[in-house]
């Protein structure tokens, strides 16, 4: 953001302990309806919004009647929907007619607060309009991925909106609906110079509604949080069974289409987060509405009540734990083990491949663990290292690995990751980024030689042609990602990379290198989509930041989402 939209932090008391200093009964009345914004048409919604769910348990506690609209979940399969297999979303009239119902039934919201990834803008746009128009008197709240990236400069896109609350709201959302009550109660002008609000109040904005800006915090305790309001989604004001359709979508696997692949099946899943934050720093992810690197976990015996209630009431067969670094602390591990003894739960998560050892693997697959999910990326040590992935990985050497006739060398690491896990029976499931800073045809193939000889290490002893054969091949993902650059991230801000976004879509940068919000960036972000598409600019031109000639990169991408990657490796 630039200079002039910053808003400065002041010295503010932390959020946690303002909420401790409320009482249990403090936002009786309060209506919070959330909105979900949709994600990424190609891929089934499988993993319910717990992000609107924990809030809306936390705000029960306080006395808050929350709801929640999830637009995500919709998949319609009409005329309209030709070319798309899983369906399409809401169009914007369909979304608006979704709300309008859900305010008649449960009655004019106090707050609507928006939930949404950076590539929800487009959406979140469309929304704020709508409702103000349907709720004028509401308070307009946005939070999550979008919110936290762009901060304040996000005032000047959705004008509608009131407030933003950036980074974990578990604690700023009881603040928001704290000061939303009093400025009902006490009228807003009164309100405001009451000295009672919370310190998170800006300012009036041009059209004489006050504004908020709400740090978000790290819960004092996650194990005191209450868990994700399911209830809330098991059915629409249309009498849709929402929660069903999460419930009867594999979290992971080939029919999640969601770069995921495995060779089983699940009839019934959900999904809870098990850590936040992350302790590590890869170039090219953005962890600021987790935690950013403050990384904390759920304990194993918070878990495992949570896996025994959530069976007895849905009757799951798989938990997905989608955080991207459970197995951080073994000890942890070693608990699950006790924990879950007799739960009878298959389960997976995501993890690094630096962490299979020290008894990590054996343990997890104790427990129950039939999945990991690894952030590969790349199998090149110099990707690794630009990626800031190389510390880890690459530090125990490489080996050389004969493929397709020729030689190439795996970080030894990830080689032992992907064999831990065979050895105790966890399927290792590896994403992948193509077109990262600095990636040559060498860098590439090497990846793709790497997914052929994980192919070759699950086909092993098995007859091509057989359905054993298939469904083990089958089991090895062999999508990839396009590299993005996503604004906070220390890829966003490499100079080189930079020099390209400004060539291809016209960004600006101020003195202190963030990104001017201005029309520009938010055509840049509206382009943000589907991560595995190449972004082109209005012009036709795409953006690309790796080494190959652009004909080369075009020309891979294309063998990558033909499914023909093993045509890579014959690139020249």
């Amino acid at each position: 953001m630039s200079d002039k939209l910053r808003v400065l932090s002041k010295a503010k008391p932390e959020p946690s302990a303002l909420v401790r200093e409320m009482a249990y009964d403090e936002l009786k009345g309060v209506k919070v309806a959330f909105v979900n914004m949709p994600l990424r048409e190609t891929a089934m919604p499988n993993v319910p919004p717990e992000g609107p769910g924990l809030l809306a348990a936390r705000l029960r506690q306080y006395g808050a009647d929350p709801t929640i609209v999830d637009l995500n979940a919709y998949r319609i399969r009409d005329e309209a929907a030709a070319g798309k297999p899983n369906g399409r979303h809401l169009t914007e009239a369909e979304s608006e007619r979704l709300l309008a119902a859900h305010f008649h039934k449960h009655g004019e919201p106090d707050i609507i607060a928006f939930s949404g990834m950076i590539t929800t803008l487009r959406k979140q746009e469309q929304l704020s309009s709508i409702c103000r128009t349907l709720a004028p008197d509401a308070f307009l709240l946005t939070g999550g991925g979008l919110a936290t990236e762009l901060r304040a400069g996000l005032f000047d896109w959705l004008p509608e909106v009131d407030a933003l609350a950036h980074s974990e709201g578990d604690d700023v959302m009881l603040l928001c609906a704290r000061d939303v009550k009093l400025m009902k109660e006490l009228g807003t002008s009164k309100a405001l110079v009451s000295s009672k609000l919370s310190p998170f109040y800006t300012g009036v904005a041009p059209g004489g509604r006050p504004r908020f800006l709400y740090e978000g915090d790290r819960p004092v305790d996650l194990d005191s949080l209450p868990f994700a309001a399911w209830d809330l989604l098991h059915e629409d004001v249309f009498g849709n069974p929402i929660l069903e359709w999460y419930l009867t979508t594999p979290v992971w696997g080939i029919a999640a289409n969601n770069s995921s692949a495995a060779p089983f099946t699940m009839d019934r899943s959900l999904t809870t987060v098990s850590s936040r934050g992350c302790p590590y720093a890869c170039a090219f992810c953005y962890r600021g509405a987790q935690g950013e690197r403050l990384w904390g976990t759920r304990s194993a015996k918070k878990l495992a009540e949570e896996v025994r209630e959530r069976m007895a009431k849905y009757g799951i067969d798989f938990m997905g734990h989608p955080d991207d670094n459970f197995a951080v602390r073994p000890d942890r591990i070693e608990e699950l083990v006790k924990e879950y003894e007799g739960l009878n739960i298959r389960w997976g998560t995501h993890t690094r491949l630096d962490e299979t050892d020290k008894g990590r693997a054996e343990n997890m697959a104790k427990a129950g663990c039939v999945y990991i999910g690894f952030g590969a990326e790349s199998a090149s040590a110099a990707v690794l290292t630009r990626m800031n992935k190389g510390g880890f990985i690459v530090k125990p050497g490489l080996e050389t690995v004969r493929v397709n006739g020729s030689d190439y060398q795996f970080p030894k690491t990830m080689m032992r990751g992907i064999r831990d896990c065979r050895r105790v029976g966890i399927h290792s499931n590896c994403t992948w980024i193509m077109g990262y800073p600095g990636e040559t045809l060498e860098d590439i193939k090497t990846s793709v030689a790497f997914i052929q000889w994980q192919r070759e290490l699950y086909t092993e002893g098995l007859t091509p042609g057989t359905p054993d054969y298939a469904t083990a091949y089958a089991s090895v993902n062999a999508r990839m990602f396009t590299a993005t650059a996503y604004p906070g991230t220390e890829m966003f801000k490499d100079e080189a990379a930079k020099g390209l976004l400004s060539e291809t879509f016209g960004l600006t940068f101020g003195a202190d290198g963030e990104p001017v919000c201005d029309e520009a960036l938010r055509q840049y972000v509206l382009e943000l989509d589907d991560a595995t598409k190449v972004m082109h600019n209005a012009s036709g031109e795409p953006l690309y930041f790796g080494s190959m000639t652009k004909d080369q990169f075009l020309e891979a991408r294309d063998h990558v989402d033909k499914g023909e990657i093993e045509k890579i490796l014959e690139m020249s």
